[in-house]
């Protein structure tokens, strides 16, 4: 007998009690179907066994950790239904790329076409697996059998992948016959997955699932088309490089093919900001370049890097923080819990802000602002501006693209630009990497060089940044006129020396423990690479240091 505690309440088990058994018996006090069990700080899939006296907590599927299951054991789902209905020659042949919205962008990569009958089948194929409630089934494989195992079902995604695994083993899912790897934990059962639903988009499909505040319903898709075509083109430009997965990244850095790997990423960025600044260029009237973008996307390097493209059409670039439009530090909103909100538009002078871009727009002198972050005060030190015929300026700010920032100002003086790190390297084929981790660990690693935070309060701050961004920049991304990706494919490689360290650092007792735990795990598919062979306007100088720009 094992004594288990849950919710402070002791009971003893039999050893070999599944934790599902236990889960079973606290359901109903949670808003959140059960999807994992935390055992003294360690998470457990379901189907794992009492062994010895512990302290559960459960992990619902609105939990963030507990919703990425959900959308792992998903996704299996739907690639094993794929596979049955097309026949055993599809097994794996479909690749995760990116999500939109509240769907995953799936690619086809066969000789197959997705049709309006083929959707409705795999569909038809997904809820009957649901509906058989078939375990989903994890086996421990020796490195060796496991790149076996997959040489024979043709993924050689993943044995690219575990070619420089340094653990000796692999975790291997199966559904029935089928067999997959997947990055993360899983739910126990194909029962579990209740809410999806596959559609035709664009020439692939699109798996629809639900957000994680609402885990059984599924919102109206909305399709985005600009952030579709700014994923696709980078998915393209990794393809042209033949770099598509982790795998074919460290194939290229130890064959010695490092450097001109980042040349080529950095050359493709340069281009793209070219065409975006000739298209500011060719407009009439554009006075106002708006920029915005989630937290560490590189905007200020992007800035600084359009401006002198901008410079080049003969225009006069001047950059202007929103941020220095900050109301006085006790005027600030406060949020839910009673903390200043700084990313609402109420933080934000937008009346004192409106009504000097106008003045500028109409020609007169206007002094400008600079707001203290130490006093927490505006304050104006003599800094004056006057706009010229090729003056325009370069604004950046989180409220960029929402036009009740910049309410005033006539439609045709605005050019509206949203960028974020949109990362399209996969893991594998049916692992995508969320473009938010990505970010994470810029931030991690710039926050600690500029400002000395610990990974610890970065990680800490990240719920509340989210929903931030949710509320305040990605509902206004489809209204920006064009979108840049500051993504290089080769940044996670750079960024693992850097962030590592960091993440080490946290201890096993603090609450961003497992999240530190998973982004080392995360890190430790990549063979890592010397930050010195990057250029120095490269936007991931932001992060890492040595930028030419003051970012």
């Amino acid at each position: 007998m094992a004594k288990i505690t849950v919710e402070g309440i002791t009971k003893e088990y039999n050893e070999g009690t599944t934790f599902e058994q236990i889960a079973n018996e606290y359901q109903e006090k949670y808003n959140g179907e059960i999807a994992l069990v935390i055992e003294d700080g360690k998470i457990r899939e379901l189907y794992k066994t009492v062994k010895k006296d512990a302290k559960l907590e459960f992990i619902t599927l609105r939990d963030g950790i507990g919703h990425k299951t959900y959308e792992r054991s998903a996704t299996m789902l739907f690639v094993k239904a794929l596979s049955d209905v097309v026949g055993s020659k599809i097994n794996g042949r479909v690749k995760v790329e990116f999500s939109i919205g509240k769907g995953l962008y799936c690619s086809p990569q066969g000789d197959y076409k997705v049709t309006d009958d083929l959707v409705e089948h795999v569909n038809m194929r997904m809820t009957e697996l649901v509906e058989k409630d078939i375990p989903i089934v994890k086996k421990t494989y020796p490195i060796a059998e496991a790149i076996a195992l997959f040489e024979e079902q043709g993924m050689i995604d993943k044995v690219n992948l575990f070619k420089y695994r340094m653990s000796s083993s692999v975790n291997v899912y199966s559904i029935e016959d089928y067999n997959d790897y997947f990055y993360g934990y899983m739910l126990p059962s194909t029962g579990y997955i209740k809410s999806f639903i596959v559609m035709a988009y664009e020439d692939g499909f699109l798996l629809l699932l639900p957000d994680k505040n609402d885990p059984f319903n599924l919102e109206t898709f909305e399709p985005r088309e600009k952030l579709f075509k700014s994923m696709d083109t980078t998915t393209e430009w990794g393809n042209a490089m033949g770099i598509g997965t982790v795998g074919d990244l460290n194939n290229k850095i130890c064959d010695g093919e490092l450097e001109d790997m980042i040349l080529v990423q950095e050359a493709l960025q340069e281009r793209r900001i070219a065409e975006i600044a000739g298209e500011i260029a060719a407009r009439d009237g554009v006075k106002f370049v708006m920029i915005a973008g989630p937290s560490s996307s590189g905007k200020t390097s992007f800035s600084h890097r359009l401006s002198i493209q901008l410079r080049t059409h003969g225009l006069k670039p001047h950059p202007i923080g929103v941020d220095d439009y900050f109301v006085n530090r006790e005027d600030t909103p406060l949020d839910e819990n009673g903390n200043y909100n700084f990313e609402c538009l109420e933080a934000i002078d937008v009346e004192g802000f409106n009504n000097d871009m106008v003045a500028l727009l109409e020609g007169k002198r206007v002094e400008m602002p600079t707001f203290n972050f130490k006093t927490g005060k505006r304050e104006y030190n003599g800094h004056y501006m006057q706009l010229g015929e090729d003056d325009i300026l370069v604004i950046e700010g989180i409220h960029g693209l929402n036009d009740k920032m910049s309410y005033k100002l006539p439609t045709e003086s605005k050019f509206k630009i949203y960028i974020s790190a949109l990362t399209c390297l996969n893991i594998d084929g049916h692992n995508r990497i969320p473009t938010t981790d990505g970010r994470l660990l810029r931030r991690i690693v710039r926050d600690a060089r500029t400002r000395g935070n610990l990974a610890k309060r970065t990680i800490e701050m990240w719920p509340s940044v989210r929903r931030g961004e949710e509320e305040n920049i990605f509902p206004f991304q489809e209204s920006a006129d064009v979108m840049f990706n500051s993504a290089m494919i080769y940044e996670l490689a750079a960024l693992k020396l850097y962030a590592e360290p960091l993440l080490h650092e946290i201890e096993k007792d603090e609450p961003e423990y497992l999240e530190a735990q998973r982004l080392l795990k995360f890190l430790g598919y990549f063979v890592s690479i010397p930050s010195d062979k990057i250029p120095i306007n490269s936007i991931a100088r932001e992060f890492v240091g040595g930028s030419i720009f003051k970012v």
